[in-house]
Formats: structure tokens, sequence, C-alpha cells
């Protein structure tokens, strides 16, 4: 029973860091000037609501043990070299998504710091599965910034 309420609250955790993802990501879209800023932004508030329901569907045991874990990942690591931009109305489309690869890196290294507290067994495994979410919306953010912020010249 005690496993249960913990999986439970940590789940519930989770989601209430996905809702808050995605009002900080509204109220961003309102604030910037950009235009690509603001629909990168909208995608981004997109992105977190499907990671909300997802997370309530593996709480509701729609999902099976697992479904959590992300494919192996190509970190680009960009995060861990460039630090997250200030929150202005000029924000570029670039910073938007260097501030929400520094937002996944961050998820990733909590969840991963968490999973390293506890024995093995489901919390643990709760906890990699969520980091291993995490570190995969980080990679696809990354991806994209590496197109925006160097693009393709037509020298190749």
């Amino acid at each position: 029973m005690a496993d249960e309420l913990t999986i439970y609250f940590v789940m519930q955790k989770a989601i209430e860091k996905e809702i808050e993802a995605q009002d900080m990501y509204r109220d961003l879209s309102q604030r910037v000037v950009e235009q690509a800023a603001k629909d990168m932004f909208i995608t981004l508030r997109g992105v977190e609501k499907k990671h909300e329901e997802l997370l309530r569907q593996y709480q509701a045991g729609a999902l099976g043990g697992g479904a959590l874990k992300a494919e192996h990942v190509v970190d680009y690591k960009i995060a861990e070299y460039l630090e997250a931009p200030a929150i202005k109305p000029e924000m570029t489309l670039a910073e938007v998504l260097l501030l929400a690869a520094n937002r996944e890196k961050a998820s990733y290294e909590l969840y991963m710091a968490l999973a390293r507290e506890h024995a093995p067994g489901e919390i643990k495994d709760l906890f990699e599965d969520l980091a291993s979410q995490e570190i995969g919306h980080k990679q696809r953010v990354e991806e994209v910034y590496t197109e925006v912020a160097f693009p393709q010249t037509s020298g190749g």
C-alpha cells in the first residue's frame, strides 16, 4: 500500500510539473515578439500537454510497465554547454529552443537523482522511465535547435 501511495505521489508531482510547463509556455507565447518564437512556445505547450496525458494514462494503468521508457536517443549535449537564455520579449526561436532544452535537461537530472536514491524496484523503475522521457524530449528540442541555430548553407 505504501508503494502505491508513493508511486501515486510521484506521478501526481510529474503531472503537476507538466502542467506548470504548459502554463509557462502559454505565458511566454504571449510575451515574446518574434512570431517563430511564439509558435514554438505554443508547440512546446502542446508537447507538455501530451506528456501530461501520457502520465495520466500510465497512472490509470492504461499503459504497461516500461511504457514510458524512450528508445535510445542521441544526446547532442547542447544544454550541457550553452546556458538557458534570459526570458525576454525579444527571444528568438533559437533562444526558445535552448531554454526548452535546458528545462528538459533539468527534469532528466532530477528524475535520475531520485532514481539513484531508491533501491531496485517499481519506484526506481518509474523514476528511470520518467528520466528516459525527459532525455528524449531534450533530444528532440536540441535537434530542432541545431537546424535553427546552424542552418544548412547552399554549399552543403
